[in-house]
């Protein structure tokens, strides 16, 4: 008999005790959302260069060029085209984490009294079609949104992998709903000396990637 009530008095005190500190409850389990991380190619057939307003790179071209020919009264702007939907785009509804635009710099050409090539990117949003001449200049002025490459581009850059944070650019092109994320790249404004760059658009490992990590 006392055995039985020694049991029942520790089973009473187990159980007081269990009731004790926690609310009589355990905690939620921690769910972590795990970041997804999307790369998406340029489209080639929609990439391109313009030169001084008139002249349109041919179609596919090898490469593309942006800035001014320091030798020559030339301006070019390129143009790349990201897709972003479909099978490996970004959803509507995602969230941004971070962006980054990685491209391959097969040249420059530097002015003798300058060491680097400020460089603008800038978001634009039109139909993806072949580049007319007009677009130098008419798409989106101003644009959407822009950032520049930090640091300028420069000699020791030639034959290497340039990675660009494009991320607020690409929070733009989410918060417009945009189908594809476009994008301008030209020699920035103000007093620089002149300089040109050579992107690669069609080697394998080399043309432009732009790579996005949302939720």
């Amino acid at each position: 008999m006392k055995k039985i009530v020694v049991a029942a008095l520790m089973m009473s005190t187990i159980l007081m005790l269990s009731g004790c500190g926690g609310g009589g409850s355990s905690p939620p389990p921690v769910v972590v959302v795990q970041p997804v991380v999307t790369q998406i190619p340029s489209t080639l057939a929609f990439d391109g260069d313009i030169l001084n307003g008139i002249t349109v790179s041919p179609l596919n071209s090898s490469s593309v060029y942006a800035g001014i020919d320091p030798f020559s009264p030339s301006e070019y702007r390129a143009f790349l085209v990201f897709p972003l939907t479909g099978l490996g785009g970004v959803p509507g509804s995602a969230f941004i984490d971070a962006a980054t635009l990685d491209i391959f710099i097969n040249s420059i050409v530097l002015h003798p009294s300058a060491s680097s090539i400020p460089i603008r990117i800038e978001l634009v949003s039109y139909p993806p079609q072949t580049l007319q001449p007009s677009d130098y200049y008419r798409i989106n002025l101003p644009p959407l949104a822009f950032t520049t490459i930090i640091p300028p581009i420069s000699g020791a850059d030639v034959l290497r992998h340039v990675t660009l944070d494009v991320t607020s650019l690409m929070v733009e092109a989410q918060r417009r709903g945009l189908a594809n994320f476009q994008i301008r790249i030209l020699e920035d404004d103000g007093f620089v000396f002149p300089g040109l760059i050579e992107i690669d658009d069609t080697t394998i490992n080399r043309a432009p990637l732009l790579t996005v990590t949302y939720f």
